[in-house]
């Protein structure tokens, strides 16, 4: 049997995040063949243990399974404010190749894993600091989320209705995007750059600052022409008839994007209205044409729509999804974005499958996701801990 190449595989990651960036972007990692160890606090940590103590969590073993975000990966438990624990860590560290923590700055300076610190041991080490602001700057210090980096970084001031009000997104492109895979990405780079130098380095990741640097585009239009995009101002953000959402007969909606002339032509003519063909870009006008077309589509459901819409050549639309559907969808389900990542008692575990789609070495889910410290004992005996040593340090409370 021919074994499998991943295009990670022997690169050891240790992961020292808690929240959703850091364990996304190890996600993309391990997905893609990376050996991945979560440093974890015993017993989960503060947030653990509060959701736990709120019932959030009763059933452990289950969310440890079906959470996407801890699979292909290990789990150690050490408590860092110990000293031993802090040598396990660096120990661990020397063979790493990648170390991700996901702090507020100056927190890893007095657990003493600082870049400083391992790069003397492994100067080979790609060491990543994730955080909301990054490592220096005026609001380096700020505690945040991604409500807070979207608005700081010009996102979230460029969502919302025609009142100027904001539309709050769910956490992808703060966390998700200009977090954990902006991280990924600065990550791969690195190694990248050590394949040729031999040396690691350190990747500074702010989440605002990619907020912004994903704004590329509209940045560079502000920056040559002067233009501050508002709220349902802009061609993209619901300004245009051409580029919006309709609401159906059912209640459900209908996303239209046909920028192109060819696609906008198409769509007049297949709702009925061609006389609104010479004036896709007549702006005084978009008024009147979103008010009829949201007469006319409240003629039919979305999903009639929908199979009306597809019929009639190049109209760019699609229904606009709950989850569960999206989940169900048959393009999704053709293109495996829903994978069986193993069985939890019999039970078949469903996760989301895999981004990135390499032909020749393609990434796997190879594990679900650890219980916090699962593998504590086998990472020890890894570094020569004898069994008595380590049930000694998890009396002490420096291993879990």
């Amino acid at each position: 049997m021919v074994k499998m190449v991943m295009p990670l595989e022997d690169i050891k990651v240790i992961d020292m995040t808690r929240l959703a960036p850091g364990p996304f972007c190890t996600m993309i990692l391990g997905d893609l063949g990376a050996d991945v160890l979560r440093v974890e606090q015993p017993g989960g940590g503060r947030r653990a243990q509060q959701e736990r103590a709120a019932g959030v969590s009763a059933d452990e073993r289950r969310w440890a399974a079906f959470n996407a975000l801890g699979r292909n990966k290990r789990s150690v438990a050490l408590d860092l404010k110990h000293p031993e624990a802090q040598r396990i860590l660096q120990e661990l560290a020397k063979g790493a190749d990648v170390f991700l923590e996901g702090f507020r700055p100056g927190v890893v300076k007095r657990l003493a894993c600082d870049y400083e610190t391992l790069a003397a041991i492994n100067p080979r080490l790609v060491y990543c600091s994730l955080s909301g602001y990054g490592q220096d700057g005026p609001y380096r210090d700020l505690v945040g989320h991604d409500i807070n980096y979207i608005a700081v970084g010009g996102a979230l001031g460029l969502m919302g209705s025609e009142d100027g009000t904001p539309a709050i997104p769910l956490n992808i492109i703060g966390d998700y995007a200009a977090g954990g895979m902006h991280a990924a990405v600065g990550i791969m780079a690195a190694l990248m750059a050590r394949g040729k130098t031999g040396r690691g380095q350190y990747v500074d990741i702010s989440m605002t600052d990619g907020v912004l640097y994903l704004l590329a585009a509209a940045v560079s239009d502000y920056l040559a022409r002067g233009a501050v995009p508002r709220p349902a101002q802009h061609r993209l953000n619901g300004a245009a008839p051409y580029y919006n959402v309709y609401r159906c007969k059912d209640g459900g909606y209908i996303a239209i994007g046909c920028n192109e002339p060819y696609f906008w032509d198409a769509l007049c003519k297949a709702v009925g209205c061609p006389e609104f063909i010479p004036h896709q870009y007549t702006v005084e006008r978009y008024p009147e044409i979103k008010r009829r077309f949201g007469e006319v589509f409240l003629t039919r459901t979305r999903d009639e729509w929908w199979d009306y819409l597809r019929s009639q050549g190049e109209v760019a639309v699609a229904k606009v999804y709950s989850l569960d559907e999206a989940l169900e969808d048959p393009q999704m389900q053709a293109r495996a974005m829903v994978v069986e990542a193993g069985r939890l008692d019999g039970e078949p575990v469903r996760q989301v499958g895999i981004g990135p789609r390499l032909s020749a070495t393609p990434g796997h889910v190879r594990s679900p996701g650890p219980l916090p410290g699962q593998h504590t004992d086998a990472v020890l005996a890894s570094l020569g801990y004898t069994p008595e040593r380590v049930r000694a340090l998890r009396e002490q409370g420096v291993v879990g």
